[in-house]
């Protein structure tokens, strides 16, 4: 590692949208950066290392930890980026479809975190910063499912920052609120369509396909992330974008049943 640079950087998700922004972002910051996507075979041009990994893999992500730790020696910070969406009722999906999105978005952070640990440990420092959402905090009427993996991802990275803090180890999360990825577009639906929600289905689809095309750049989650990656002090929660910090507040201040009216309003819901 050269002597000016200020470490080595892993990105899981990293072959497009907010995962691709973050690695570049480091990259410029002058981090050695590794990105994974599940079919990466080759060094990118661009100066990131692509590595294959699936995340609910615990073989490849070992041998994923085990690649980066022989060509650069050492990971300095881990950014859990990778995961999947879930538009649809909450009663239109099986409990095996919540477990495959569950063992992405939550267990995916957890194989990764677990894989690192003992690396930073010996550092005697590391940062791990975990992409949430505003849906971490808030209720996701027709995202249920996937709010639910956000809200627990905010709990387990909250806790074992007080259990990594002795060792020199950080962690912070990343909220951000809709941006323009291919996110709407990769959304996976339910197992079983119930006509009783299709107009309620409907309208939360326009109003997400509204908010995405009015969402930030990856670039302004990617920097927020590169602020908690190198934040001498590091908070816990960093909210991404004007609209992740305003939502925050509200959250916080607004009282619950004014927040319940405005939210329901927001995407079309009947108040």
């Amino acid at each position: 590692m050269n002597k000016t640079s200020p470490g080595v950087a892993l990105v899981t998700g990293a072959s497009s949208g907010i995962g691709l922004a973050t690695a570049n972002a480091l990259r410029d910051a002058g981090f050695r950066v590794f990105g994974t996507s599940r079919r990466a075979t080759a060094k990118r041009s661009d100066g990131i290392t692509m590595v294959a990994c699936d995340v609910t893999d615990d073989e490849s992500v070992a041998k994923l930890v085990e690649r980066v730790l022989a060509q650069a020696g050492r990971i300095d910070v881990l950014v859990n980026n990778a995961g999947m969406g879930l538009l649809g009722a909450a009663e239109e999906s099986s409990p095996v479809q919540a477990q495959a999105l569950f063992d992405v978005n939550v267990f995916g952070v957890f194989r990764l975190t677990n894989a690192v640990l003992p690396t930073m440990r010996r550092q005697g420092k590391g940062r791990i910063v975990n992409l949430s959402s505003v849906q971490g905090f808030i209720p996701g009427p027709f995202f249920a499912l996937y709010s639910s993996t956000k809200h627990a991802v905010e709990g387990y990275s909250e806790s074992i920052d007080h259990e990594l803090r002795p060792f020199g180890i950080r962690v912070s999360l990343v909220e951000p609120a809709y941006t323009r990825t291919s996110f709407e577009e990769n959304l996976a639906k339910p197992d079983q369509f119930l006509d009783i929600y299709d107009t309620a289905r409907a309208t939360m689809n326009g109003a997400v396909r509204k908010e995405m095309d009015n969402g930030d750049a990856p670039e302004v989650v990617a920097h927020t992330i590169l602020a908690a990656a190198t934040d001498p002090a590091p908070k816990t929660r960093y909210t991404a974008g004007k609209t992740a910090r305003q939502i925050s507040l509200l959250r916080r201040f607004v009282p619950a049943s004014a927040f319940d009216k405005s939210l329901r309003k927001r995407f079309g819901l009947p108040v």
